[in-house]
């Protein structure tokens, strides 16, 4: 298992410029890197600069930058490309080709033994730059998994530092991945690293099977944005490991997750998700009266994350028919408001019965409460006026 010890290669920079909505301009990209940094990841991957000549300029602009993270980029398995990728100044750069018979047959055409000749072409170059190497196969999870690790082992004889599997389609599920990522554990000495995307809604699942198995990188983007669908999101893949334990998380600033999930959502014209992982504005909020006693004695009972770590604050939502008197209590003491618990049970009665007809407001919900506190008799301090003569 590697969830004490793992790292992040956040792909907002590359993966995520493949979202349908997705346009960043340099000082964008600059902005997002920037704040990746102060996040804490490990490494940001981008755009091959291959793909157009302002990618190149970006890419070459962030390597400049002097970030505490390492910059990658990802190209083909092409001599070429990762020529132009190690002229851009990244740290690392991120080779990929296709291994399933669907991408050899209509992608680029070649043989797995033809795979393994380029493979060895391209790292013969690149292990001579001093930059970190990665080889991933794509479409891994449509791979024949004898080919697969042919060549991961022809390339882990090289010396490339990480090996990458993809699950390029969505097509997997946490058991796959996890035999997969034990099977390459066994065979192949260098780290290994996970990319999957979330078509069929498992990414953070197979993400975190993947750590289970013995992954080491996990590939993320912000908000999960990507190509479809997109891939494991950053803030759902911190949830996860966080509700294992939260000290092997500790090494990101988790209050900056807001602004960034924030920043990318108005980058890219979304709504953040009402029921995403953390930021969501539904994430921390209580409604059941069943379930805000509890949290209100104890927010361990219905809370797996502490809000305050993400410095968030949680939500007792009061306004309804599904309301409890220890809501209303709590509501009534926020404000100041000096009522007995009879007095409380009566305004959550009349609460429900408004709740009932019409949907209520907290305004609605506030003046109820004032207007008991209104009602009580101002008690009068008892004084003797009467002298007697001296």
């Amino acid at each position: 298992m590697s969830l004490e010890k793992f790292s992040i290669i956040e792909s907002t920079l590359r993966e995520g410029e493949q979202f349908v909505n997705a346009f960043f301009t340099t000082e964008q990209k600059i902005r997002i890197a920037s704040l990746l940094d102060a996040f804490g990841v490990e490494y940001i991957e981008m755009t091959t600069p291959c793909a157009s000549p302002q990618s190149e300029r970006d890419c070459a602009a962030i390597a400049k930058l002097g970030l505490k993270t390492k910059t990658l980029t990802h190209t083909r398995c092409n001599l070429e490309d990762v020529k132009l990728a190690v002229e851009t100044g990244v740290n690392g750069v991120d080779v990929v080709i296709g291994t399933s018979s669907k991408l050899r047959d209509f992608s680029h055409g070649r043989s797995i033994n033809q795979i393994i000749d380029l493979a060895q072409e391209v790292f013969e170059y690149l292990r001579k730059q001093n930059v970190e190497m990665r080889f991933s196969t794509e479409d891994t999870l449509r791979s024949d998994p004898e080919d697969l690790f042919q060549v991961y082992e022809a390339v882990d004889k090289i010396g490339v530092h990480r090996v990458g599997i993809a699950d390029t389609v969505g097509i997997g599920n946490p058991r796959q991945i996890y035999d997969l990522v034990s099977q390459l554990r066994k065979r192949v000495k260098a780290d290994i690293e996970f990319h999957g995307h979330n078509d069929t809604g498992c990414a953070i699942a197979n993400a975190f099977a993947a750590l289970e198995a013995g992954a080491t990188h996990i590939d993320t983007t912000i908000l999960g944005i990507g190509e479809r669908n997109g891939i494991t999101s950053l803030g759902g893949l911190v949830a996860r490991i966080y509700s294992v334990n939260p000290e092997y998380v500790a090494k990101y600033q988790l209050p900056l997750l807001m602004h960034l999930d924030q920043v990318i959502a108005r980058l890219v014209n979304v709504d953040i998700p009402f029921n995403n992982y953390i930021t969501g504005f539904s994430a921390f909020t209580h409604k059941a009266g069943i379930h805000t006693k509890a949290v209100l004695n104890n927010p361990s009972t219905y809370e797996v994350l502490k809000p305050e770590d993400f410095g968030l604050t949680r939500y007792i939502h009061i306004a309804h028919r599904l309301t409890g008197w220890n809501a209303i209590r709590y509501r009534a003491d926020q404000l100041g408001l000096e009522l007995t618990d009879e007095e409380i049970k009566h305004i959550t009665e009349e609460v429900k019965t408004l709740a009932d007809l019409h949907p209520l407001t907290l305004d609605e919900v506030d003046s109820l409460l004032h207007a008991m506190r209104n009602s009580q008799p101002e008690t009068e301090a008892a004084t003797d006026t009467t002298f007697e003569p001296a």
